[in-house]
């Protein structure tokens, strides 16, 4: 709450001089950088809904909700870039602090936001991690396993036949000799 109470205090003093949307203000810092973070949110919250809030404030090109790895829930923050650089100014004095679903919601810039790994972008759908298809990769996964299984299975049970008629013949040679 001291980070959302500091920024608003930034703004009324920024407004109070007059240098609002100049390049005195804060937000001159974060120019080259039409990304910010979100956070404080709830985990129920999904990026349509996120698209939702902040579209209010100018179009949106890119979401990235961070999720849990193995459940793929919300972890309640991410990251979100503008079309323009003005729309993140707005979307920062106008979102940071506000209640959402009963949370507290914060919103920054982001001076230099790396975007996901390359692995990781491979598994971002329509700019999040589907933890459907994560799951169907791991069935997958697991039915080829079970499938190798049964396959050394059955081949070591046909060695095995194999060996066996191998000594049948060799104990028949033995008998008429």
């Amino acid at each position: 709450m001291n980070y959302v109470r500091s920024v608003h205090e930034l703004n009324m003093r920024e407004l109070s001089l007059g240098i609002s949307g100049t390049k005195a203000s804060w937000h001159e810092d974060y120019r080259h950088s039409a990304y910010l973070y979100f956070g404080g949110l709830s985990k129920s919250l999904t990026e349509g809904d996120i698209i939702a809030v902040f579209s209010q404030y100018g179009e949106i090109l890119d979401i990235n909700l961070i999720r849990d790895k193995q459940s793929g829930e919300s972890r309640g923050f991410g990251f979100l870039a503008y079309e323009d650089q003005r729309s993140t100014d707005l979307a920062v004095d106008n979102l940071n602090g506000i209640q959402l679903l009963g949370w507290t919601m914060r919103v920054n810039h982001v001076k230099e936001y790396r975007p996901p790994s390359a692995e990781a972008e491979e598994e971002k759908q329509v700019g999040f991690v589907d933890p459907y298809s994560q799951m169907e990769r791991k069935r997958e996964s697991e039915r080829k396993e079970k499938e190798l299984k049964h396959a050394e299975k059955k081949i070591a049970k046909k060695q095995k036949k194999d060996h066996e008629k191998k000594k049948k013949k060799q104990r028949k040679a033995v008998g008429r000799a």
